[in-house]
């Protein structure tokens, strides 16, 4: 990633926790970086491929502490249970996470985590997805899947909506995932 690239989507991610995807204005996020509104228009076309962008590299920020968490831990479950805390304290921090889950802009700006959320959830499934697989060689492909997804969609559901202890109701469901016997087939058709 270019100096000008990081710079734009660090400009358009502070823009974005402020004013929400309705209020960013392209030539806002050139003035902030210190460019001009061509070079914002050349790096990333139009306002709707720029918050694309700001959501991907956010969610790799996460990702990367998502991943050290889960390899230094000394148990998988360790690892889950440190990775989903680190969600929770940076959301916590992160003006942009928090101004999605619950600021005055989340209604334009909660697509990018529920309906229109899939490369988010995709890539964060794949970082739990990976870890199942190395712990718990025998889970299917299909069962590590299904837990590794819903680790993530546990974790976003407890963001939008926060309970008294959301780490710990995540690490139980997930256990108990991890611990059930597999069925035979994940196959609901009659």
């Amino acid at each position: 990633m270019t100096e000008l690239t990081r710079a734009l989507l660090e400009a358009a991610a502070d823009l974005l926790a402020a004013r929400g995807v309705q209020g960013l204005r392209m030539a806002d996020v050139a003035t902030k970086a210190g460019v001009s509104r061509q070079s914002v228009y050349n790096e990333f076309g139009n306002k709707e491929r720029i918050v694309h962008a700001v959501a991907l590299y956010k969610t790799e920020e996460f990702l990367d502490g998502v991943r050290s968490r889960l390899s230094t831990a000394p148990d998988p479950v360790d690892g889950v249970r440190d990775s989903i805390a680190f969600v929770f304290e940076r959301t916590a921090h992160d003006p942009l996470t928090r101004s999605v889950f619950g600021g005055a802009n989340a209604e334009d700006m909660l697509p990018l985590v529920t309906t229109r959320g899939h490369p988010i959830m995709a890539a964060a499934t794949d970082v739990y997805l990976e870890h199942f697989h190395l712990h718990y060689p025998w889970l299917s492909q299909e069962r590590a899947e299904l837990i590794a997804e819903h680790v993530v969609r546990l974790v976003i559901s407890h963001l939008l909506t926060p309970s008294r202890d959301p780490v710990h109701a995540v690490v139980t469901i997930t256990s108990a995932l991890l611990l059930s016997p597999e069925p035979h087939s994940l196959d609901r058709t009659p």
